[in-house]
């Protein structure tokens, strides 16, 4: 067996998204308005987004809650996965780039599945909270993490108190091209994806693993996590 390299992973790529994933035409609209707009090309492979889209599934999620929307390529996977009745709430720091996003699920053909919340991430997820609390609406069943590595640690504390016992918490971005292994970097994003895979092993909410990736989007990785029983105890629900 060969030692991987770019042009070989990227062709198994190819090959794995022409295969299991395809080409839809809504999807690709996503990406090209997001290009055109400008926007950093950091959004999922197809094989992550149909990933998702299978977790959803697999989970029997109904209520999704993902932090970090960008041009809503994710979003509109985690859309597709939940039944027509389900609920997406994604959150967006910039309001401009949040209107792309909109546009993109609306286009899609999921808009009515999906709310987008507008604002940094540490100051929309605690107003997420207190309906849960109340039993207004039900916790979130599939939480993915894919914004700023530096608050992870954060973002991954919210996932378990706004979800309940057997929610999916996917954290993306974890490989850091190899970096997540080195003890003395000084990138403050890498050191945001250490500390956040630390709390996945030691924090009792929750209990996971994580797999490095090779794709479209080069050597990186994806961390995945139940909410344990723990969780009920340590938010008070």
């Amino acid at each position: 067996m060969t030692d991987p390299h770019p042009d070989a992973w990227r062709r198994v790529d190819a090959y794995l998204t022409d295969t299991l994933v395809g080409h839809d035409d809504a999807l690709d609209a996503a990406v090209h308005a997001q290009n055109a707009a400008g926007l950093p090309a950091i959004e999922v492979s197809p094989v992550s987004g149909k990933l998702l889209n299978l977790l959803a599934r697999i989970s029997g999620a109904r209520r999704v809650l993902e932090i970090g929307t960008l041009g809503a390529y994710s979003t509109i996977w985690l859309a597709r996965g939940i039944p027509d009745d389900g609920h997406v709430v994604t959150i967006e720091a910039e309001p401009a780039i949040a209107a792309i996003a909109r546009q993109n699920v609306d286009n899609a053909g999921v808009g009515a599945k999906v709310e987008i919340r507008i604002g940094r991430g540490e100051h929309v997820l605690p107003t997420l909270e207190q309906p849960i609390r109340d039993g207004a609406i039900a916790p979130f069943d599939l939480v993915f993490i894919d914004a700023d590595k530096e608050s992870n640690t954060v973002y991954l504390d919210w996932a378990a108190r706004l979800g309940r016992p057997g929610t999916v918490v996917v954290v993306d971005n974890i490989g850091r091209g190899g970096e997540v292994a080195n003890p003395a970097t000084t990138a403050s994003h890498v050191i945001g994806t250490q500390r956040g895979l630390e709390m996945l092993a030691r924090d009792p909410r929750f209990d996971a693993t994580a797999l490095q990736t090779l794709d479209l989007k080069g050597w990186d990785g994806v961390a995945i996590a139940i909410v344990t029983d723990a969780a009920a105890t340590a938010g008070g629900r």
